[in-house]
């Protein structure tokens, strides 16, 4: 098993999803299989919004 981060800072969320699921695409069409989690390190806490 192998794990691909992305990770970005406060504003840079828009590229995140976008950067993840093209990396997920290239990798499945090489013909592994691939799954995505999202984790949301602001679960108890202010997101700063």
């Amino acid at each position: 098993m192998k794990y691909v981060v992305v990770s970005g800072g406060v504003l840079s969320g828009l590229g995140k999803g976008v950067t993840a699921s093209s990396i997920g695409v290239l990798l499945k069409s090489a013909g592994l299989r691939v799954t995505s989690i999202k984790i949301d390190p602001y679960l108890n806490s202010d997101a700063g919004t």
